[in-house]
């Protein structure tokens, strides 16, 4: 008797409780550090800057994982932390202790920018207004990598460039 051969098929493994309350941890560290770094880098320049720097941070993501990986990290800690990237977490900035002990009953600017970095982390940012910007400086400081390359955006003080394409 001829055995009927059965086509195989693909598992779709279910969510378990313990992998959502992984990424539920992750998402609040990530939105915890993305946050301190808005408030770092940009609480001056109100919501519109903290969003632009938000974007700069969400556009590095984007081509590291389309990469696979990138050295500036692979997700949004790694990106926000990586040394001489964002001043604000450079261990010699007179900022980083404020940034550190920050909470948002203490500043109206960090609960802004945790507003931001919740919708930054769902994915809900809205339209990128840096124009696909990698890294950013502020007005009146000229660092060695803009030589050659054009600003993709000027928001507020701070000045934006497209260093990366994929």
């Amino acid at each position: 008797m001829k055995q009927k051969r059965l086509k195989p098929f693909k598992l779709v493994p279910k969510s378990k409780p313990e992998n959502i309350a992984a990424k539920a941890f992750y998402d609040q560290i990530a939105i915890d550090t993305l946050a301190r770094t808005l408030w770092g880098e940009a609480r001056g320049e109100g919501s519109a800057g903290m969003q632009a720097v938000a974007q700069v941070i969400l556009n590095r993501l984007a081509i590291s994982k389309t990469l696979g990986s990138y050295w500036w990290g692979n997700d949004i800690v790694q990106i926000c932390q990586k040394p001489f990237q964002f001043s604000c977490w450079n261990k010699d900035d007179p900022n980083r202790a404020k940034l550190i002990q920050l909470s948002a009953d203490d500043d109206i600017y960090f609960v802004s920018a945790l507003r931001i970095a919740r919708r930054a982390v769902a994915g809900v940012l809205g339209t990128d207004i840096t124009k696909g910007a990698t890294h950013y400086h502020a007005a009146g400081i000229s660092p060695y990598w803009i030589k050659d390359n054009k600003p993709s955006a000027v928001l507020g003080r701070h000045i934006f460039y497209r260093l990366v394409n994929v």
